[in-house]
């Protein structure tokens, strides 16, 4: 036996390797909580414990219709009675519907110049009456002079505010450029000089605002109408306002109107338009009440449009005695979609976009693009989506890392993650100030230099160095997902288009020392 001093050293090898038992392969069915640890995208620049916060979702659906069926003996009673009733009613609508629509023809005839204020002659022959048996509209206030409040603001409940305030107001009003194609509609609002908007479109909505203040500058032009919400509710919340109205810096007055009712809720929320029509053609009296509140003026030249728009929300949610939630348009196609997919719950789907948003810069057609992703993971009746389904659709494997992935979206720790938790996971490390850089550098790692785009071949070796456990069958997987245009090769515009719909891939895609730290050694550990 040698002599050692306590100078010596007990290991002499320069290069040592010690191969410990790597942790167990999960159970892809299985649905107990991992524990993975720490946050998987530190190469991002996060902090290892920083920890993925999501809001609480809100407990109100602001959108919800409350009787959106005929129940009781009472309203099955009162539909068949006044059926004779909602058939006159019907007769005087579209009666209403023709004249307006053949005075706004004659209104419209040889009128080519569509800048400038329509001739009062002009607007003299257009009027329309409502015909749904509002006889008594209980007002309170009164609309100010165009001069002192060139724009007005109101909340949006049903699809008999425009029809009211066209014939109280004759105002201009700002719609969708879809409602233009809309049969009679269309040329009446056209006749409104209405000012269209893409919702989508950001230089759109800019020559909307544009529009907006001319229009407010000039006192020759009608008044100019907007429902900031951009949407109807069913006028017990207030969702989200968009600021087109608050930009231009003109006083506003804003308007409340409310649908009083006990047995049948006239607010458009989640039923059919016929089908409302029809409800409110078959009841004894519909209720509706009108409030002007008084004109808000903006404090001072400098006041945002942010500060402005949070002074008037609370002016009408103090008047509608309500609160406001971050629901916005966005949440209506979340719930469309997840309605088309026939989910159990639609509304949980919903995600207060306004806050999303805010955080994440993430648009609503983003949002639905995410949701398309998650239901293909086969959510189950009450939103939540399984371990096994989620590396399914993101073509990835069974292995630490993907562990570690998903433990960090399930903040709940209950080994199943919602829609909630899956958007902001994604918008999360897809907004990261190092997401951008870190795709730059995956591409240059994973691509050809000479040919400058990525082949099968190249991927495989790639990932296989940095995990061996994956074969050739899985690397294909996940290949196919890059090449979205089956042509055999994933170009630099592939690449990126794949990793913003699917960001948490941008993991698998680091350098290799990243996913040996995350366990993708297969249990070696070298110390050199």
């Amino acid at each position: 036996m040698p002599n050692h001093d306590i100078t010596s050293p007990l290991i002499t090898s320069d290069h040592l390797i010690l191969t410990v038992d790597p942790p167990p392969t999960s159970d892809t069915t299985s649905t107990t909580p991992f524990t993975a640890g720490g946050n998987p995208f530190t190469f991002l620049g996060c902090d290892e414990n920083e920890a993925l916060t999501i809001p609480a979702p809100m407990t109100v659906d602001p959108f919800k219709n409350n009787t959106p069926n005929i129940e009781g003996f009472y309203e099955w009673l009162k539909m068949l009675v006044c059926l004779p009733i909602a058939i006159l009613r019907l007769v005087l609508f579209g009666l209403c519907l023709a004249v307006g629509y053949i005075a706004t023809r004659l209104a419209l005839e040889g009128w080519k110049d569509k800048e400038n204020p329509m001739p009062k002659w002009r607007c003299r022959l257009m009027g329309i009456d409502v015909a749904l048996d509002y006889q008594w509209i209980k007002r309170k206030g009164r609309p100010a002079p165009r001069e002192v409040a060139p724009i007005i603001v109101s909340n949006h409940v049903s699809y008999i505010e425009p029809i009211f305030y066209f014939y109280e107001l004759f105002p201009t009003i700002v719609a969708s450029e879809s409602h233009d194609a809309l049969p009679f509609v269309g040329t009446i609002i056209r006749a409104m000089q209405v000012i269209y908007v893409d919702r989508f479109s950001p230089s759109s909505r800019k020559h909307a605002v544009k529009e907006i203040k001319r229009r407010a500058s000039c006192n020759r032009f009608p008044r100019v109408l907007l429902f900031p919400e951009g949407t109807t509710t069913n006028g017990r919340n207030l969702i989200s306002f968009q600021l087109g109205a608050f930009i231009p810096g003109y006083p506003i007055q804003p308007v409340i109107v409310r649908y009083p009712h006990v047995h049948f809720d006239q607010s458009w929320g989640n039923v059919s338009l016929g089908k409302l029509m029809f409800r409110m053609f078959t009841q004894f009296h519909n209720f509706f009440e009108v409030e002007y509140l008084p004109v808000i003026s903006p404090l001072h030249d400098k006041e945002t449009a942010v500060h402005f728009r949070e002074r008037a929300t609370r002016a009408i949610a103090s008047a509608m005695n309500v609160v406001q939630t971050g629901h916005t348009y966005g949440d209506i196609m979340l719930y469309m979609k997840a309605q088309e997919a026939k989910q159990e719950n639609p509304s949980s789907y919903m995600v207060e976009m306004a806050r999303v948003e805010s955080l994440f810069h993430i648009r609503s057609l983003e949002a639905v693009e995410f949701l398309d992703k998650f239901l293909a993971m086969n959510p189950d009746p009450s939103g939540r989506v399984q371990y096994h389904d989620f590396l399914k659709v993101l073509r990835l494997k069974a292995c630490p890392l993907s562990e570690k992935i998903f433990a960090f979206i399930d903040v709940e720790k209950c080994g199943t993650i919602t829609f909630r938790q899956f958007l902001y996971g994604s918008a999360y490390v897809m907004k990261h100030r190092g997401f951008h850089q870190a795709c730059e550098e995956a591409f240059a790692e994973c691509s050809d230099a000479v040919k400058g785009y990525i082949v099968e071949q190249k991927l495989q070796d790639f990932m296989q160095q940095a995990i061996p456990s994956w074969n050739e069958n899985e690397v294909h997987e996940l290949f196919m997902l890059f090449d979205e245009d089956d042509d055999g090769r994933i170009t630099k515009d592939d690449f990126h288009s794949c990793l913003k719909k699917n960001p948490l891939l941008i993991a698998f895609l680091t350098p290799h020392l990243q996913h040996k730290e995350c366990g993708g050694n297969n249990g070696v550990l070298e110390i050199v």
